[in-house]
């Protein structure tokens, strides 16, 4: 009885050390409907998957909207171009402020809005993504990806913590004297 208790702690300790690794490892991102937009220097990209269809290869409009614009018509407006599957549009000689992005399709629906800050030294994205068909799905940052020393490093761990609780699960079961 006291083997099958001690493998019975046995498996869960390497059941419980195995599962940080098993979480480490990378997974499939589901892809949020809505925009995406980016900045590099003074440019501003945006990119949907929202506006499946075209007349001469014009998807919809996108507006960038500075401080003080509420409506469309008055921010700077460019076609959305792509493919069936992915739309973008980009405007450049964009001047260090907040902007609002905000992408219409060709049939009228708007894909989505989402604000944005260009600086002048570095690029920064700050994300307010107001999705206009539901709810946004994701996994959040599972798909940040780790380094090898990272993973070296919490493999190393595990495999102390596996060790240690075998050594010490081994040494309990020892018959004790006095």
């Amino acid at each position: 009885m006291r083997t099958s208790q001690l493998l019975l702690r046995s498996g869960l300790t390497v059941a419980t050390a195995a599962l940080p690794i098993a979480l480490a490892a990378p997974s499939v991102a589901v892809v949020p409907t809505g925009i995406s937009v980016s900045t590099t220097g003074s440019s501003v990209t945006v990119t949907t998957r929202d506006c499946p269809t075209s007349a001469n290869g014009v998807f919809g409009t996108a507006s960038l909207l500075s401080t003080g614009q509420a409506n469309f018509s008055q921010g700077r407006q460019v076609t959305l171009t792509g493919t069936s599957t992915t739309q973008s549009a980009s405007w450049t000689n964009v001047t260090p402020g907040t902007y609002t992005v905000i992408v219409v399709c060709r049939d009228g629906t708007t894909a989505g809005t989402q604000s944005v800050i260009v600086t002048a030294a570095t690029p920064t994205i700050r994300a307010t993504a107001s999705p206009s068909r539901g709810v946004m799905g994701g996994l959040g940052g599972a798909t940040e990806e780790y380094g090898t020393l990272t993973l070296v490093g919490g493999g190393a761990l595990v495999a102390t913590g596996t060790v240690a609780a075998v050594w010490y699960l081994r040494r309990r079961a020892k018959p004790h004297r006095l």
